[in-house]
Order: structure tokens, then C-alpha cells, then sequence
């Protein structure tokens, strides 16, 4: 059963990442194809993670393989709470080839198979895993809204009249939508590390909690860049560097599960 998801989801994701180039190159062209792409592509990587959680006699996402499949749809959650909205789709052009190629690996490292993962009743751990990867997906959309925000300003200083083509929000907007996406990651990233404390006299402090504890400062300082010091070119520059962090703890996560 999940051979016939993911599938479809793989399908609609990388329709949705070519629809989204060939958008940029060509505005208005493609735009409808992209949304519907990552649309349907979010329906089936739903019903999915449906089949999962009924069939697995646990919580089928706590190995690296299964946690990058839940982070894959949290993404693209959070970029269709407004991603799909025309202004915003210079944004799909990097997240949505991001998704197709890590659902892809997380696919060819047996992340949508039925399996048996920890017990529904181990509620730390669920809240953990929950609230890090909710996190994690949040600071990669902040990430990608930064990177637009960044450009954007780049392009209105060399060349303003390139950007009358594109249908692109406003600097004020990207960088409000920023600073509010960064928040929800930094309060979902201690909800998550909260429950995490519970289990550090079992796991000890290793390299993984090491690296959340990073992600969290970097959160924090971005937040206070923006809100109190009004750096808003560096503030972004760090939300950005937020997707790097994640990255990395994502590849941390794959050498524990190995280890």
C-alpha cells in the first residue's frame, strides 16, 4: 500500500519543482501546474503517513529514514499555508525540489515501509521527535523566506526594473513572515528540547543535543537581530544559515540511527 503513495507523491513534488522552473523563467506559465503539483503531492504523502501509523505497531517515524519522511511533509505543510499563493511561488523553487529529493532518499532508505518504531505510549519521546521536527521543518521554511528576502533586496538595488515581471510580496512582508516563522520554530524547538532533557541522564549530552541546543541560540538570535536591534540583513543571513544548521543535525540523526 505505501508502494502505490509514494509514488504519486514523489511524481507530484518533482512536477511541481519543474512546473516552479520553468515559472521563473517564464512568469504566469507554469504557476497553476506548480500548486496543484505540490497539492496532490501533499495529499498522497498524507494518506501515507495515514497507512503508516495504522498498520506500524509503533510510531513508524523514529528511525532517520521514517523522520525525514514525516520532516519532508511538515515542509510542505508549512509552505501551503501560503506558499501556493502566486507571490509567493519564487519560494517553491527551492523548497519544492528540496522535498521531492529528500522524500526520494527517504523512500531508497526504506522510510515509507511499514514498521514498528516506538511505543505510542512513550509520550516524551513522541512529544520530542514531534515538536524537534516541527522545528526543524519551520527554520527550513524561514530559511527559503529569507533567501527570497535577500535576493529580492539584491535585485531592487542592481535591478529594479527586473522585479516588475515577477509577482513578488513586499520586503516588509517577507521579513514579517520571516520573524513569525522563526518564532513558531524557536517556541516548537523548546517544546521539543523540553521533553528531550527527561531523557539526557539515560542518552547523556552528545553531539545531536549539542547541535539542537546551536539551532536554538541561532533562533533566538535572529529574533532579537530583527525585534530589538532592527539588523534585518543579518537577521535573515542567520535564518538562512538556520536551514545549514538542519542539515546538519538531519545528517547527525542518520550517523545515530547508524551508530
Amino acid at each position: 500500500m505505501a508502494e502505490l503513495l509514494v509514488w504519486p507523491a514523489l511524481i507530484a513534488y518533482g512536477e511541481a519543482a519543474v512546473a516552479y522552473a520553468g515559472n521563473a523563467r517564464r512568469p504566469g506559465s507554469l504557476g497553476r501546474l506548480a500548486t496543484w503539483g505540490v497539492r496532490l503531492g501533499w495529499l498522497a504523502q498524507t494518506a501515507l503517513l495515514v497507512v503508516q501509523a495504522t498498520d506500524a505497531e509503533g510510531f513508524p517515524w523514529s528511525t532517520w529514514a521514517g523522520s525525514l519522511n514525516l520532516f519532508v511533509w511538515l515542509v510542505v505543510s508549512a509552505y501551503l499555508i501560503w506558499g501556493c499563493s502566486p507571490r509567493y511561488r519564487l519560494l517553491g523553487l527551492g523548497v519544492m525540489p528540496l522535498a521531492a529529493s529528500l522524500l526520494a532518499i527517504s523512500y531508497a532508505a526504506g522510510g515509507t515501509e511499514e514498521s514498528a518504531g516506538a511505543a505510542w505510549g512513550d509520550v516524551v519521546l513522541l512529544l520530542h521527535i514531534g515538536f524537534v521536527l516541527v522545528a526543524f521543518a519551520g527554520f527550513t521554511v524561514a530559511g527559503g523566506l529569507a533567501a527570497l528576502e535577500l535576493w529580492q533586496e539584491r535585485e531592487l538595488k542592481s535591478h529594479p526594473a527586473g522585479l516588475l515581471r515577477l509577482r513578488v510580496p513586499s520586503l516588509v512582508a517577507l521579513d514579517r513572515l520571516t520573524v513569525t516563522t522563526v518564532g513558531v520554530s524557536l517556541a516548537a524547538l523548546t517544546a521539543g528540547i523540553v521533553p528531550g532533557l527527561a531523557r539526557l541522564p539515560d542518552r547523556g549530552l552528545d553531539v545531536l543535543v549539542a547541535g539542537t541546543v546551536v539551532l536554538w541560540a541561532l533562533g533566538a538570535s535572529v529574533l532579537y537581530l530583527r525585534v530589538r536591534a532592527g539588523r534585518r540583513e543579518l537577521a535573515a543571513a542567520l535564518a538562512l544559515g538556520g536551514v545549514a544548521a538542519v542539515i546538519v543535525l538531519q545528517l547527525g540523526l542518520l550517523f545515530a540511527h547508524v551508530a
